[in-house]
């Protein structure tokens, strides 16, 4: 069956998380994915650990299990940039590619002649994604930049946590994730635009500014009220009755988004003369009186279970669902019947189990045919099929050192 971007070939010279996620998902969609990584050392988040990967007897493998959750579908390959045949051959790569991907530092390229003037010079159709922290220019550009401080520059940290509590970063790099999803995005409109003009194109993204974009509504009420966004904790900052509230076994976060489904809620509780009481008929009048209905409605989510609460309130219509672990979600009936969990064929592991990719495209399924690689794994087969070098120039390359 035909992927959606089958033909496409991706040069990723990305490291660490946002890079090669948004490389990982272009591979999910059919593209050839060749991933370039230094000798020895690899991909940073190759070392991001403990836990690393075992092999078969248990032995402990150079792989953490960090790198492993980006890089299914990639071919590995080892170049040395700081090498004047590496850059040769990085460039000659480049020429072969229709997308080139890359994190450094705002500059770094460009010292080694592998800057978008180089490439789109001798590729003028490559499309070009460059990812960094502040951006190609400003007075930050310079700077390197992590997920954990844009989440802190860029206000996420100021709105995370209980109202009494520090600002928190946030349990997982969502400002790199959510840095890849626009990386895909913004390459997919490149391509259609080449596809119109025959053109290739710069992609300049930087983390902070996706995540002053990711702050939507918070980001909208500075704008248009003046209004700075605090920690609210669960409780939703505007919507009331939508937090997580007490059982007698854990937590269930429930969400009542109108009149309607307050009024269910209430039915659903036995407590219907709470939604004839006069402060709370309407979500304004709700959220100001907030502390007195929070008191009512814990009196009653005590007296219930997790299961028993989700199934009565779901089965209404109300918006809800227990507050798991990761090892209790992906015991979770739904998760399983979705088959988040892909097990994928490993040389050294035997098999290796990954997070599956939520694009579910009935006529352009997302593949899985191909484990996150060792270090370099492909070097040969790659400037064999993609650079067309023979045996005894790959030799001098590596006699060289510069793979």
């Amino acid at each position: 069956m035909t992927q959606a971007l089958q033909g496409v070939r991706v040069l990723d010279m990305t490291r660490v998380l946002a890079g090669p996620l948004a490389a990982q998902v272009l591979a999910d969609l059919g593209a050839d994915v060749i991933k370039v990584e230094r000798p020895q050392a690899g991909d940073d988040s190759r070392g991001w650990g403990p836990p690393f990967q075992r092999d078969r007897d248990g032995n402990e493998l150079p792989d953490s299990l960090y790198f492993l959750c980006c890089n299914r579908g990639k071919r590995s390959v080892t170049v040395d940039l700081a090498h004047p045949q590496g850059q040769t051959l990085i460039r000659h790569l480049a020429g072969q590619c229709d997308v080139l991907m890359e994190n450094y530092k705002v500059g770094d390229l460009e010292r080694y002649g592998l800057g978008y003037a180089v490439l789109s010079a001798l590729n003028p159709r490559l499309i070009y994604c460059s990812i960094t922290g502040f951006g190609q220019d400003g007075p930050y550009a310079k700077r390197p930049g992590y997920d954990p401080v844009v989440q802190a520059m860029g206000g996420l940290m100021s709105v995370t946590g209980e109202r009494d509590s520090p600002p928190q970063r946030v349990g997982v790099a969502v400002t790199d994730t959510t840095t890849a999803l626009y990386a895909v995005i913004a390459i997919q409109a490149a391509l259609r635009h080449r596809d119109l003009t025959g053109e290739g194109q710069r992609i300049d993204l930087a983390l902070l500014d996706v995540q002053m974009a990711s702050m939507i509504n918070v980001a909208q009420a500075y704008l248009s009220a003046g209004q700075v966004g605090e920690r609210n904790g669960n409780p939703h900052p505007s919507v009331m009755p939508s937090q997580s509230y007490p059982c007698s076994d854990g937590l269930v976060m429930l969400a009542a988004g109108n009149d309607g489904q307050f009024r269910k809620l209430c039915e659903a509780l036995g407590a219907t003369e709470l939604a004839r009481d006069a402060r709370f008929q309407t979500n304004s009048e709700r959220f100001a009186n907030r502390d007195a209905l929070n008191a009512l409605l814990e009196a009653i989510t005590r007296q219930h279970t997790t299961a028993q609460l989700t199934e009565k309130l779901s089965a209404c219509g109300v918006p809800c669902g227990p507050v798991q672990s990761i090892a209790q979600a992906f015991a979770d009936p739904q998760v399983r019947h979705r088959e988040i969990e892909v097990k994928l064929p490993d040389d050294r592991l035997g098999q290796v189990s990954v997070v599956a990719s939520p694009l579910r495209l009935s006529g352009s399924p997302v593949r899985y045919d191909r484990a996150p690689p060792a270090l370099g794994v492909h070097t040969d087969e790659v400037l064999t099929t993609v650079a067309n070098l023979s045996a005894e120039q790959i030799g001098a390359l590596r006699a060289a050192k510069a793979i």
